[in-house]
């Protein structure tokens, strides 16, 4: 017999979605049954849903194709919410499987029960599944949601009957996505703001790819434009390959400064700047007041901001970008202790080709960000886009399963690791080829800095126990060794490059616990 769950999931594999991030519990049941019957759907286990929700970001982001998370009723995606708010931001394909309890169990009011559609609601497109009879329409309609451009968050709330019952034949739709290059007049208009000085490029989504940030560096040759990247893209293009694009800065003053002299900007698949945070005597939109605000590509939309640019810098006759003739930058390690900036030059030289760096290592990322990763070797990188930490862990195991072939440097901050610990669980139990740099300066450091811009230059004893991670120290090679990881400890420079060369020559996951000075 087919069942409803059967039908969901065949769809869902017919309609294009490989693999499942499952915690599943009592309501799923009968959709766990199905998965054991579709073997073309790999199913990996996560030990928390913020590991499930994360991995299958980082899955969206590598491959541009939806994974799906399999979670267990209101609570189940509650605690996945985090880095579905991430995912949502980052505008990436996932498909929410969310069991409910059945229709005629709920007038009780069981433990579990929860208004599942209102959380589900607040990170992107939701349907509540009526019939098992439904199963398979609302399964395409969910992979079609997720995938309509620029990619979206898409979630089916399924009631246990539903899945349980006889469904219907699957269906055997493929489902991509379907981009379009930007009108001529769009274009013309962006060429006749940036020929007139003082607009700048803010550079997004599609525009990050080595194409796009090529085609963004001719159109600044030709009308000395200023250029940004936004502050926390989902996914880049890095490395000694492509042009050298400063972020927008974080902090609203720095930003502002930025930008003060600018009549106009022109968007390439990014938002209107604002900050990130409201501050005292701050403004909340970073540009000048009656700057213009020219979309490109809407980053909401689905024009391709690559194809835009690069037909931006042909109206413009701009010149062709010119690849540096620099090569890899020789780093000598000392027998000192890390530093932050160190420790990004020393893992810049050390990188591999086609690597995947997610960083999620907040102040020493920063570093790496503005700095280093140009003089590494190409490699993507992935961002937190939306601000909810617990981020990198799940991400690098998603982006690990989607991209075999390519080492993950999952560049992670001690603080933020704690929240998604259970990741290095799912690597070592799918051997995923992905080296941990925990950047281990005890505290929140982000939070520091915060606490000093707020006035609070020598926090007292109750300030500085909520900023630092000490008493007890976080011991991370003992918890990595813990899960099954090989792990180390290392406080000097020549420690880390020897690390850092071990594992990486090895397959498998692995984790560097690197102690910042």
């Amino acid at each position: 017999m087919t069942t409803g769950a059967d039908s969901l999931v065949q769809t869902a594999l017919n309609a294009g979605v490989e693999i499942c991030f499952a915690n599943p519990g009592t309501t799923e049941m009968p959709m766990v049954i199905a998965l054991e019957r579709a073997p073309g759907m790999r199913v990996v286990l996560g030990l928390f849903e913020g590991v499930c929700s994360g991995a299958a970001d980082g899955w969206a982001r590598m491959t541009g194709r939806p994974a799906a998370a399999l979670l267990h009723l209101g609570p189940g995606l509650a605690n996945g919410i985090a880095n579905l708010h991430n995912t949502r931001r980052a505008r990436s394909p996932v498909v929410n499987w969310i069991g409910e309890h059945p229709t005629r169990h709920r007038p009780f009011d069981p433990p579990l029960q929860t208004d599942i559609a209102a959380l589900a609601g607040c990170v992107g497109w939701t349907r509540s599944v009526g019939s098992a009879q439904e199963m398979a329409e609302a399964s395409l309609a969910a992979v079609q949601a997720a995938l309509g451009p620029p990619g979206r968050v898409s979630t089916l709330i399924i009631p246990a009957d539903c899945q349980w019952a006889p469904g219907p034949a699957p269906l055997s739709a493929s489902v991509t996505p379907t981009w379009r290059a930007a009108p001529d007049s769009v274009i013309q208009d962006a060429a006749r703001l940036l020929r007139t000085g003082r607009t700048g490029l803010l550079l997004g989504g599609s525009a990050l790819t080595t194409a796009g940030l090529r085609a963004a560096a001719r159109v600044a040759a030709a009308t000395g434009c200023p250029l940004w990247v936004e502050t926390f893209p989902s996914r880049q293009d890095c490395g000694r390959h492509v042009p050298q694009i400063q972020p927008l800065p974080y902090f609203p003053e720095q930003a502002t400064e930025a930008l003060a002299t600018l009549n106009a900007l022109v968007l390439a698949g990014a938002r209107e700047p604002v900050a990130f945070f409201a501050y005292p005597d701050q403004p909340s939109g970073l540009l000048p007041e009656g700057a213009e605000v020219h979309a490109l590509a809407d980053p909401e939309g689905d024009v391709d901001a690559a194809l835009a640019l690069e037909a931006l810098a042909e109206t413009l006759n701009a010149p062709a970008w010119v690849l540096p003739s620099a090569g890899p930058v020789e780093v000598a390690p000392r027998s000192v202790p890390l530093t932050p900036d160190r420790l990004c030059q020393l893992l810049a030289a050390q990188l591999p080709e086609r690597a995947i760096v997610v960083n999620e290592a907040t102040t020493t990322g920063f570093t790496w960000n503005t700095v280093h990763a140009a003089q590494a070797a190409p490699h993507t990188m992935l961002f937190s886009t939306g601000g909810a930490i617990g981020q990198g862990l799940p991400n690098a195991l998603g982006a690990a399963l989607a991209c075999p072939d390519r080492r993950v440097i999952a560049f992670q901050a001690d603080g933020s690791g704690l929240y998604t610990l259970q990741a290095l669980w799912s690597m070592v139990r799918e051997q995923v080829d992905v080296t941990v740099v925990v950047c281990a300066n005890r505290c929140y450091r982000i939070l520091q800095v915060e606490l000093a811009r707020a006035g609070c230059r020598e926090p007292g004893p109750t300030a500085s126990s909520l900023t630092e991670l000490t008493r007890p120290e976080i011991a991370w090679t003992d918890l990595a060794k813990g899960f099954g990881m090989p792990a180390c400890r290392v406080h000097s420079e020549v420690e880390f490059v020897k690390a850092l060369g071990r594992f990486l020559a090895e397959p498998g996951p692995s984790l560097i616990e690197a102690l910042l000075s």
